[in-house]
């Protein structure tokens, strides 16, 4: 089973995709992780990754795409894979489906963490992220150490409230229509209230996935 997951900055997508990764015993494939290992590994698409961020540049969705298509030809993703960060954009969503399309895969489930602006502006606004690896903290100072990989916790300036909500609207404006379009092309989204203790939310989802 492949499973994409879409919902706004902050209303906990990794950590639902790590939990239900663990849950329905498929890996989660973030985007942003898949990438830097790709580059970190020199592969062919990783080389050519590193060229477009090299001149500060975007990578593009096909490169990204086609990173995405050699990790889910890969034995691990055998029975699935749970998607975080492939879709954003309706171009992005075509994509996908094409590059599954291309080694006989498909998209099976689409779920939506759905969570009110506000609550989004107060979880975000005492976020911080390892400057390593990454990795998000609700509600732990800047300068903490990192319990992942023991880097430095800093706050990103685009956690702060009125960029959160400049984000938040640029979200509504991109995912509306891809919601629109896997409702065209005959895939129900899957709406999750994710207000709610991170294991309810889990519950929720997976009871939504008929598991």
């Amino acid at each position: 089973m492949i499973i994409v997951l879409l919902g706004p900055p902050g209303a906990g997508k990794g950590t639902q995709a790590d939990k239900l990764a663990k849950r329905l015993g498929i890996p989660k494939i973030a985007t942003g992780d898949v990438l830097r290992a790709a580059v970190r590994d020199g592969t062919k698409r990783g080389r050519e990754a590193k060229s477009y961020m090299d001149r500060g540049d975007l990578v593009p969705d096909s490169v990204i795409l086609g990173i995405l298509q050699d990790v889910m030809t890969s034995p691990a993703t055998k029975k699935g894979a749970i998607l975080d960060g492939a879709v954003r954009t309706v171009p992005q969503a075509e994509g996908l489906g094409a590059t599954l399309a291309e080694i006989g895969k498909k998209v099976d489930k689409v779920l939506l963490f759905d969570v009110d602006d506000e609550e989004l502006v107060k979880r975000l606004s005492t976020r911080t992220v390892c400057e390593g690896c990454q990795t998000p903290y609700m509600g732990r100072d800047p300068g903490t150490d990192c319990e992942k990989c023991g880097g430095k916790l800093v706050r990103r300036k685009d956690d702060e409230p009125e960029a959160i909500r400049n984000r938040l609207e640029v979200y509504r404006t991109q995912t509306k229509p891809v919601i629109d379009w896997y409702g065209n092309n005959k895939m129900r989204v899957l709406r999750i209230d994710a207000d709610a203790p991170v294991d309810e939310v889990t519950s929720r989802a997976l009871e939504a996935l008929g598991k």
